[in-house]
């Protein structure tokens, strides 16, 4: 790789850091443009995308991930999270079937806590209460304290099963962990609702309202505040 290259490869990571998203992307494009394939920004460009949640973006990081495969500095790790975000997209065009396949390779060849975790949504999401309990059940052995699975076993229960009991310590012991956790806030506003702590919920909402939400989330920001609007009328 050209050292003008991988100047402009540091540059655009360090601008995508500080959350210039723009200055990041179009960096990225500029790269991709001439033809650089180099997995350390395309990985981080295919998030940038992933998060757009548009069609069009899903498509692109298809394209780029597809060329990504390529790149002589995709290490093992980093080929474990393409497959992932190639999933999601694959996922969120509508092939969830195709998804699952994807990720079950993925995972069965290198399991980690992102394969377990993007498995096991979209077990969920296909409604696959048996695979999503059994794999689940496995993650949560390889690692108890990921608010993301325990997110996945509170939403099991709560979804799946109709088991709003068993569910909640799940939520409880994600939020615990990691208190910006967008559905798991969503859900435990749930029981705020139901049980007439509207001040409780609200606050909740809030917080979802202003993290980062990506295509994995079961709750979309629209939603969260429609139901915000809904709780202040």
């Amino acid at each position: 790789m050209a050292l003008f290259d991988a100047i402009k490869i540091r540059s655009a990571l360090s601008q995508h850091r500080k959350g210039d998203v723009q200055a990041a992307r179009s960096a990225y494009e500029q790269l991709y443009a001439q033809g650089v394939i180099r997995a350390q920004y395309m990985l981080p460009w295919s998030y940038l995308l992933l998060r757009e949640g548009t069609q069009e973006s899903f498509l692109k990081v298809k394209e780029i991930l597809a060329k990504a495969q390529k790149a002589p500095d995709l290490s093992d790790a980093l080929r474990t999270d393409l497959l992932v975000n190639f999933a999601v997209a694959d996922y969120k065009l509508g092939n969830l079937e195709k998804a699952i396949s994807l990720l079950e390779r993925a995972h069965q060849k290198s399991p980690s806590g992102d394969t377990y975790a993007a498995l096991g949504c979209l077990y969920i999401e296909a409604g696959d209460t048996e695979k999503a309990l059994a794999l689940t059940n496995a993650a949560l052995e390889y690692d108890e304290e990921d608010p993301v699975i325990l997110d996945n076993m509170g939403q099991i229960y709560y979804r799946l099963l109709n088991d709003k009991e068993k569910a909640l310590p799940y939520f409880q012991k994600a939020h615990e962990i990691k208190p910006s956790q967008i559905d798991t806030l969503w859900f435990l506003s749930r029981y705020d609702v139901e049980q007439g702590r509207r001040d409780e919920a609200l606050e909740k909402l809030e917080t979802a309202q202003e993290g980062r939400f990506s295509p994995l989330n079961y709750v979309t920001k629209a939603q969260v505040e429609e139901e915000i609007a809904r709780l202040n009328g």
